[in-house]
């Protein structure tokens, strides 16, 4: 027999099951060694903090849009300086920066559209809702941030091969150090938010974030090339910005492109079977699979249970089965929970 869908809310925080690691929803955990594993840490877009799951999806839309109209403000005011010391000084590793913060404007919006349209109750066309169109605006995200860094390096061959003379020194100096004051806040709140919600593009919005600040820093090196008599120096910083911009796009490119396979992070299966097991009645648990529908995540597990159990009891145990994942699953919006007699569950094929 199978369990009827239960897709109520539930409010209140999640917590962790005892006797779990809190590294499931990150591949490779949390270990990091050494100035590289920090710096990786720093760029790679993690998909979720389980310390910080919320429980209704509501309220996961809501914290997502009001994370990117902040951002939107804080990143709008930061490159407007930009663009006017840009003018004046004609910094090519300054435009590298401006560029990339223009590049966030024009895809936060639809960031924030996307978020509003899966609020939208599911139709008979889309029965699934509306949420993968967050996934959608992450892959263009990727496309608008791979078209700023090749006009970097565009600008930035030119300028190695003309010369050019930059001017207002202290004023480009003030503007990357308001920069990356600017981008890093911004960066903090996107992903500590995206972290919240689990959504993979607010996190990939927010590493690109802490990147202009990192790219903000780089062109104080530009400056005291230019004071040093080292035209060079800014125009190659436009060039290694490029390169940073490229490596942190991957990474987060590949978060969004593996939600829209439908695949999750390492270990998720791992805790949904091991919760699904412990609720008292279950016999085993057969097949599990979970996939991301935008930043919530959606669940179906085989459980089996005692032969002689009535239909009405099946029921009541799928609902604990929900409940208990629920609890301990960070992000999950709804559970299908099949219920078969145990001597059924052989045919069923355990997810590999």
């Amino acid at each position: 027999m199978t369990s009827d869908r239960h897709t109520h809310d539930h409010g209140g925080t999640r917590a962790h099951p005892h006797g779990h690691d809190h590294d499931h929803g990150h591949e490779g955990g949390h270990e990091h060694h050494g100035a590289w594993g920090r710096l990786k840490h720093a760029l790679v877009p993690h998909s979720h903090d389980h310390t910080e799951a919320i429980q209704t999806a509501e309220q996961a839309s809501s914290i997502g849009i009001r994370a990117a109209w902040v951002s939107l403000a804080g990143m709008g005011a930061t490159a407007l300086l930009q663009i006017v010391i840009v003018w004046l000084s004609g910094s090519v590793a300054l435009l590298a920066d401006t560029l990339h913060n223009l590049g966030h404007l024009a895809t936060t919006i639809p960031l924030i559209i996307a978020f509003r349209l899966g609020r939208r109750a599911p139709t008979r066309r889309y029965s699934y809702g509306f949420r993968r169109a967050e996934d959608l605006v992450g892959l263009l995200i990727g496309a608008v941030i791979a078209v700023s860094a090749a006009l970097i390096v565009w600008e930035s061959l030119r300028a190695l091969t003309t010369q050019r003379d930059m001017t207002h020194l202290g004023w480009v100096l003030a503007a990357a150090v308001v920069g990356a004051a600017g981008n890093e806040v911004v960066a903090r709140y996107r992903i500590r938010a995206g972290r919240r919600i689990g959504s993979a593009a607010l996190i990939a919005e927010g590493q690109h974030a802490r990147t202009d600040a990192l790219t903000s820093l780089a062109v104080v090196l530009g400056v005291i090339g230019a004071w040093l008599g080292l035209p060079w120096v800014d125009p190659v910083i436009g060039l290694v910005i490029a390169a940073v911009i490229i490596a942190v796009l991957v990474g987060s490119t590949r978060t969004v492109v593996r939600r829209l396979m439908d695949g999750v992070e390492a270990g998720t299966l791992d805790l949904i079977e091991h919760e699904a097991a412990a609720v008292p009645g279950v016999e085993s648990v057969g097949r599990a699979r979970a996939r991301w529908s935008g930043h919530r995540l959606e669940a179906d597990v085989d459980v089996a249970v005692e032969n002689t159990l009535s239909v009405e009891a099946g029921h009541d145990l799928a609902h604990a089965v929900e409940e208990n994942l629920r609890r301990h699953v960070p992000h999950l919006q709804q559970a299908t929970i099949h219920v078969t007699p145990a001597r059924a569950s052989t045919t069923s094929r355990r997810t590999p």
